[in-house]
């Protein structure tokens, strides 16, 4: 199964990518988990260029970059990972690109679409958690974040954000029968409750374990 943890800088995505590759583990399973952009040599020296403040990239080239980074992880960690009947668990994916790059930077969402599409091919989620929050607590909960720039990313204005969560919501309407939207200023253990739920139905383990 490949699991996805979406939303905007914030959110918990982190915390809730650790807590569950920590339940699946303890039913058992083998698990792999990865970050985007990153997880590969090649991947993590893209983000590297992403993420440096320094650089002026185009909404186009950041866009080709994102899926650049990604063809590889898919190439090199994703489908062995998922041919070997692992639990692949990525915190942010194809959905990310469509909510930054599409929304965000307000691309033509149909050659967004057109591009992850040659990047991940038949490697697609089986289920997706957005955790949506408002932009003003996120930034909130990034403290010193919100102000002092870590990263180019992180450095776009607040109208920005706005779309992207936007964008996630979007996604949300149009792929219920994948993506799970999660109210994540509920607290960390009423979503992982839920979270888990879900992924006992489709894994079929043990109802008892949901909750521990």
């Amino acid at each position: 199964m490949f699991i996805t943890f979406e939303g905007i800088d914030g959110s918990g995505k982190s915390t809730h990518v650790a807590l569950v590759a920590e339940w699946l583990q303890q039913q058992g399973l083998s698990v792999r988990v990865f970050r985007e952009p990153g997880a590969t040599p090649l991947s993590e020296a893209i983000r590297s260029i992403l993420l440096d403040g320094r650089h002026r990239i185009s909404p186009v080239a950041e866009l080709f970059l994102f899926c650049a980074a990604r063809r590889q992880l898919v190439e090199e960690a994703l489908r062995p990972a998922l041919a070997r009947g692992e639990v692949v668990i990525c915190d942010r994916y194809a959905d990310s690109t469509i909510a930054y790059q599409g929304y965000g930077r307000m691309l033509d969402l149909a050659m967004v679409e057109r591009v992850i599409g040659y990047a991940i091919e038949e490697v697609v989620p089986d289920v997706t958690f957005i955790l949506d929050l408002d932009v003003n607590t996120a930034l909130s909960r990034r403290g010193d974040r919100a102000s002092v720039s870590a990263d180019r990313m992180e450095d776009a204005p607040v109208a920005f954000f706005e779309r992207v969560r936007a964008g996630y919501r979007a996604i949300a309407e149009r792929h219920p029968e994948r993506v799970v939207l999660l109210d994540a200023t509920q607290p960390v253990e009423v979503l992982q409750h839920h979270i888990r739920g879900i992924l006992t139905a489709r894994l079929r383990v043990s109802s008892s374990a949901v909750v521990r």
